[in-house]
C-alpha cells in the first residue's frame, strides 16, 4: 500500500450505501479516526449506534458549504468524497440542486483539502459521466473535470493526490431497481421493467469499495479509475431475482424508460479506452497534463485507433445462473431470501 489509514480519514456522504461500506472496511484497519460528514443527522444517529466505535465522529454539514468542510477536514490525512445526489429522475425535475453538491460541493472538498494538506482525496463518480444525457451524468461529468483541473494546475505546487473513480450500478445500494424487485415479488406484484433490452453494469458494495481502495493506493494526481464489470439486461436481472425466491417464470410488466435514461451505460469512452493502462480487473486511464500552449506538443497519432466505448452492451454479459451467483453474494439479498423460506445455500 502506498498509503496507510493510520491519521484521520474523512468520509464525505459517510451515511449511504458506499460510505457506510467504506467505514466498515476501514474500522477493520489500523485507522485511529473516522470523520463523516453528512447532512442527514438521524442517519447519523443510526449509524451512531449500530457500529458504537468511538473512532467514528459525525459532522452535521453540507459539502455546498465551505465551512462545514473546512471543519470536518481539519487535520485529515484521507478523503473519500462520495457525497452526492445520485438519482437521475430527481436531478432532471432539479438540475440545479445537483451543480450546488456534485459540481460546487465536490469543488469545495478539494479546495478545502489542499488547504488542508490533506494527502490523498479519492472522487467518486459514475458511468452516467461519460457522454451524459441527464443532469446527474451532466453534473459528475463537470465533477471529474474539476477533479482533473485541480491535478493538472495545482499538482506541482500542491501536496494533494486527487483521483477519481468511476464505476456503474452497486447493486442493492440506495435506489438500486433490486429492493423493488424483492418488494413486487414480497407483495405477489408483476415485475416493473423500464425496457427489457436495457443493461447496466453490476457490482457488489464491496467491489465498490476494492476499486475505491485500489486507487487510494496507486493513484498519481488525475488518475482515473475503472472496474471492469459484468452487466446483463434489466429483465434478465428481474427474472434472477425472482428465481432464487421460487418463482422461475414471473410476470413482467414493462413500462418504459424514466426520465433521462440511456439504453445502455458506458464507463469509458473511446477516446479514454485509447490511452487506458490495462491492469488486469482495472483500467487506469492518466490524466491529460497538457497545458494551455497546445503549440508546444504534437501528436502524431495512435498506430492503433480504439473504434468503440466500453459500455454494458459489450462488456462481459452474464447469463441467468451468472447473475443469480453475482447476487447471491450479497447479504441483504439471502436475509431476504431466509425471510421469505427460501434457502439461499441450496442456490449456490
Amino acid at each position: 500500500m502506498k498509503h496507510t489509514h493510520a491519521g484521520p480519514v474523512l468520509v464525505t456522504g459517510g451515511t449511504g450505501s458506499f460510505g457506510s461500506t467504506m467505514v466498515s472496511r476501514l474500522l477493520k484497519t489500523d485507522v485511529g479516526e473516522i470523520r463523516i460528514l453528512s447532512r442527514d443527522e438521524a442517519k447519523q444517529d443510526a449509524m451512531r449506534r449500530q457500529l458504537a466505535d468511538g473512532r467514528v465522529k459525525f459532522h452535521v454539514g453540507d459539502v455546498r458549504d465551505t465551512r462545514s468542510v473546512e471543519d470536518a477536514m481539519d487535520g485529515v490525512q484521507h478523503v473519500f468524497h462520495a457525497a452526492a445526489l445520485k438519482q437521475v429522475p430527481s436531478c432532471e425535475f432539479f438540475p440545479q440542486q445537483a451543480v450546488l453538491t456534485n459540481v460546487t460541493g465536490s469543488d469545495n472538498v478539494i479546495r478545502a483539502a489542499e488547504r488542508a494538506g490533506v494527502a490523498s482525496v479519492v472522487c467518486l463518480s459514475t458511468d452516467k459521466a461519460v457522454y451524459p444525457i441527464n443532469a446527474m451524468g451532466i453534473s459528475k461529468a463537470m465533477m471529474e473535470k474539476v477533479a482533473q483541473a485541480h491535478a493538472r494546475n495545482r499538482s506541482a505546487t500542491s501536496g494533494t493526490t486527487v483521483s477519481i473513480t468511476r464505476y456503474g450500478n452497486v447493486m442493492y445500494s440506495r435506489g438500486s431497481v433490486i429492493p423493488l424487485f424483492v418488494q413486487q415479488i414480497r407483495d405477489g406484484q408483476p415485475l416493473t421493467v423500464t425496457d427489457p433490452t436495457m443493461t447496466r453494469f453490476l457490482m457488489s458494495l464491496e467491489e465498490s469499495v476494492d476499486l475505491v481502495q485500489y486507487a487510494f493506493d496507486r493513484a498519481t494526481p488525475g488518475d482515473l479509475f475503472v472496474y471492469k464489470a459484468p452487466a446483463c439486461t434489466v429483465e434478465l436481472l428481474a427474472r434472477a431475482v425472482a428465481s432464487l425466491f421460487g418463482d422461475n417464470d414471473p410476470e413482467v410488466r414493462i413500462i418504459g424508460t424514466r426520465h433521462g435514461e440511456k439504453l445502455y451505460e458506458s464507463l469509458l469512452s473511446r477516446e479514454e479506452l485509447q490511452k487506458a493502462d490495462d491492469q488486469g480487473a482495472y483500467f487506469r486511464v492518466p490524466l491529460d497534463a497538457r497545458s494551455l500552449e497546445y503549440e508546444l506538443y504534437f501528436d502524431e497519432g495512435e498506430s492503433e485507433v480504439v473504434d468503440h466505448d466500453y459500455t454494458s452492451h459489450n462488456t462481459v454479459q452474464l447469463d441467468l445462473d451468472g447473475v443469480k451467483r453475482l447476487l447471491l453474494n450479497l447479504e441483504p439479498i439471502r436475509r431476504e431470501m431466509r425471510a421469505a423460506g427460501c434457502d439461499p445455500e441450496s442456490q449456490a
